[in-house]
């Protein structure tokens, strides 16, 4: 996909731009503020256009593009709303390669609007506005993820463990075949099974649909949400472990990783943990376990479709 030419909207334009991604409303202005400098400071631009070149590289194929964008020294509000400008001057590459594909627009509206949430946890954890990890969003704007109901799934490929645990289970697939990643967006509600069973559904006539060429039988997850711990704290009728229950472990990690379930459940990872609320069955599980010297692991599993 070329890129001849790279901009952002006018700024009486932008302000619709940015709504249709759903970005915080107290962000908005900040952001129309900012943009003449982004066109007008020669070396902005530059790294703006450098990073809407990298994104769109190889558009479309899981793995491709050239990494996040290269955000400007500093910590000011340029720094921080640098990697926006660049998904926003992406948008006309992406919703070229879904309307190349078919994808209907309120998925393609929902995907994208996934910016939106992210900087509504970055200004959560972090009082400012800004994006966090552009690199995850880069996935939205590269044709990757796609929304679909509760969960988003991402077209990947199985790594070596859960590839050789799919075929020890006896089906005709192993490592680097086409798989689906699946993701459990927060600020969407809990995930109940009826809200899990409903994405799968759009799951696999969407893909189907969309990329028949990519025939999708298994469904991974790498998450806290899969620690088998959970289970000695949740009752066996929660959302959470009727999750769990969907999947075949494919491996066990050794490696601590405490940070995912407490900014997940508490907004921030990096929160003490004599600050952690015990309002919710969930909130206690997580910070008690913590307080008890105990550790939290991600969870990797399988499923077929």
């Amino acid at each position: 996909m070329t890129t001849a030419h790279v901009g952002l909207p006018e700024s009486d334009e932008l302000a619709d731009v940015l709504l249709d991604l759903a970005v915080p409303h107290e962000d908005i202005n900040e952001l129309l503020a900012l943009r003449g400098r982004m066109t007008t400071d020669p070396g902005l631009r530059r790294l703006l256009e450098t990073g809407v070149h990298k994104l769109v590289q190889d558009m479309g194929r899981p793995g491709g593009g050239g990494g996040s964008p290269r955000i400007p020294d500093g910590s000011g509000a340029p720094a921080r709303f640098f990697p926006v400008y660049v998904l926003v001057a992406a948008l006309p590459y992406v919703r070229a390669y879904h309307r190349g594909r078919c994808v209907p627009d309120d998925i393609s509206r929902r995907t994208l609007a996934d910016l939106g949430r992210h900087m509504a946890v970055h200004r959560r954890r972090h009082g400012v506005g800004g994006l966090s990890i552009p690199g995850w969003l880069a996935l939205h704007f590269r044709g990757e993820i796609y929304q679909l109901g509760r969960l988003q799934f991402q077209r990947s490929r199985l790594g070596s463990r859960t590839g050789e645990a799919v075929r020890a289970a006896g089906l005709p697939l192993g490592p680097d075949d086409v798989a689906l990643d699946v993701h459990v967006p927060g600020f969407l509600g809990p995930i109940t099974p009826a809200a899990c069973d409903r994405s799968l559904a759009l799951a696999r006539e969407f893909f189907a649909r969309h990329f028949p060429e990519e025939p999708y039988r298994i469904a991974m997850c790498h998450s806290w949400l899969l620690d088998p711990q959970l289970a000695e704290y949740l009752p066996e009728d929660s959302n959470i472990i009727a999750f769990q229950n969907r999947f075949h472990t494919a491996q066990k990690i050794k490696e601590a990783d405490d940070g995912d379930p407490v900014g997940f459940v508490f907004g921030d990872p990096k929160l003490p943990l004599d600050k952690l609320p015990r309002r919710t069955t969930l909130e206690r599980a997580i910070g008690d376990h913590l307080r008890a010297g105990r550790h939290w692991y991600q969870g990797h599993g399988w499923f077929e479709i």
